[in-house]
Order: structure tokens, then C-alpha cells, then sequence
């Protein structure tokens, strides 16, 4: 539930950039508290009882294997891996959710990126060009690893030897990521940079 919303919160994201290089006059009526606002909830709103459902589904299959999960965390496909019976309905979920919150955001994500290159290589100052991708250079950073490791583990083809693989890029999403955020985002702030120019010799 808390990665599809992030799936959705970094698609927003992006398309505050998008706004800020791209139509900076009027990012300030576009972008307003209100629609920051009603932008959050709506990721919210569409991750939360997208979930919930399949949760449900998912829990209400028979099980009769072993009780023990093959994984870090109660993930979905580790759990269908437990269940009897015919899982191909749930599998199908499963990718359909992994395209709706993962693919298609990352699209969405890329195509405000190729967006905001354009605008940003028309700009006359190389001043002004250097401040635009710094803007967007911590979003980039975080999206590819979150993406990417997300991409990786549920859209790509299952083989019988994926649990090592799946396991190895679902830490990248629920730790590393997660762990590397404040590091990254902070790394931009101009007090931040002088502290550790201080800090190392």
C-alpha cells in the first residue's frame, strides 16, 4: 500500500518540477496549497483501497503449504507462492496493480522529464541551466532507485530461482530508498553542504 503511494507521490512530484521549469509564472496559481493538497489525498485515496481489495482477494485463497514466508516482508507474491489451487486470476492482479502503480507513474515520470530537458537546453544561461537540473537532480535520483528496483521485481518474467533476485531488490525499495531520501534531499540544501565541508578535511 505505503510503495504504491509512493508510486503516486513521486509521479505528483514530478509534476511539480514540471511546473516549476517548465510554466514558472504559473506554478504559483497552479500549484497552490489547495491543489498540493488534493493531490496528496488523491494518491491516498487511490492507493489505500486498491490494496485493501487485494489483500482480501489474495487472503481468501486456500492455503495448505508451509506457513513460512520465502521473503523479508508478507509481500503478495511470496504469499501466492503458498497458496493451492489455480492463482492465475491472482497473479493477473497483481501485474495489472504492478502496471497501474509502477509503469504507468514511471511513464508519466519520464515523459515530465523529457519535458523538463527540452525546456531546460533552451535556456540561454548555462547559470540557469545548472540550477534547473540541480532542482530536479535529488527527484531523478530518488525515482530511479525506487523505480527501478520496483520494475525489476514485479514486472519482469518469474523463473524458479527469482526469490534470491525479488528479495535482493525489495530491500532497495522498503530500505535503501527509504534510508537514502533524507540523505539526498538534504544533500541540496546550502547549510547541509557547508556543515560536511567542515566536517571532512
Amino acid at each position: 500500500m505505503f510503495g504504491n503511494i509512493e508510486c503516486l507521490l513521486l509521479t505528483v512530484m514530478a509534476y511539480d518540477r514540471y511546473m516549476a521549469i517548465c510554466n514558472p509564472l504559473h506554478y504559483p496559481l497552479v500549484m497552490n496549497r489547495k491543489v498540493c493538497v488534493q493531490l496528496v489525498s488523491a494518491c491516498w485515496i487511490t492507493g489505500v483501497p486498491v490494496e485493501i481489495g487485494q489483500t482480501c482477494q489474495i487472503f481468501s485463497l486456500p492455503f495448505c503449504r508451509s506457513n513460512q514466508i520465502n521473503h523479508y516482508f508478507c509481500d503478495i507474491p511470496p504469499v501466492l507462492k503458498l497458496a493451492c489451487g489455480d492463482i492465475f486470476l491472482n497473479e493477473m492482479m497483481v501485474f495489472t496493480v504492478a502496471v497501474l502503480f509502477v509503469m504507468i507513474p514511471f511513464l508519466m515520470i519520464l515523459g515530465s522529464y523529457i519535458k523538463i530537458t527540452s525546456t531546460i537546453l533552451k535556456l540561454p544561461l548555462a547559470t540557469g541551466r545548472a540550477k534547473a537540473f540541480s532542482t530536479c537532480s535529488s527527484h531523478v535520483m530518488v525515482v530511479t532507485l525506487f523505480f527501478g528496483s520496483g520494475i525489476i521485481t514485479y514486472l519482469r518474467p518469474k523463473s524458479k530461482n527469482s526469490s534470491r533476485t525479488d528479495k535482493f531488490f525489495s530491500l532497495f525499495y522498503t530500505i535503501v530508498t527509504p534510508m537514502f531520501n533524507p540523505l539526498i534531499y538534504t544533500l541540496r540544501n546550502k547549510d547541509v553542504l557547508m556543515a560536511l565541508r567542515k566536517l571532512l578535511p
